[in-house]
């Protein structure tokens, strides 16, 4: 008896498993100022009746933003997504509690290959963490 023959197709590598990401806000424009003084950006904002959200500028790479609206409830729990800071990471963690953010880990050797991370809660009460190589 012949047996059924499964389709098998070969897997493609993901490259990036993070597309987009939204960093939730009870009050927007402190979450947009908080992060716009953070990494010295200007952010674009689109604002609906329903919600608002705000992008962070990139040329390429994953992209994401600031997002308030109905459902949208800042947490400390749960996944913890990992910004890009750049050169030194310190550069952008110095500025956090000069916007109303609190620094949970400071700047931390993951190996020397790897480089560093830190933890801050921002101005929303998000847990989020910064990643650089040196």
């Amino acid at each position: 008896m012949g047996g059924v023959q499964k389709n098998k197709k070969k897997k493609v590598a993901i490259k990036d498993y993070v597309s987009w990401f939204e960093i939730l806000a009870i009050d927007f424009q402190q979450a947009v100022d908080f992060y716009n003084h953070i990494f010295d950006i200007t952010m674009e904002q689109n604002r609906t009746e329903v919600n608002a959200m705000a992008f962070f500028p990139v040329t390429s790479g994953i992209g994401g933003g600031i997002v308030a609206g109905p459902g949208y409830v800042p947490s400390d729990h749960g996944p913890l997504l990992y910004l890009n800071a750049g050169e030194d990471l310190n550069d952008v963690l110095n500025k956090v509690e000069e916007v109303g953010g609190r620094i949970v880990m400071p700047k931390t050797l993951i190996t020397e290959e790897m480089g560093y991370f830190a933890i801050f809660i921002d101005s929303q009460g998000n847990k989020l963490a910064l990643y650089s190589k040196n």
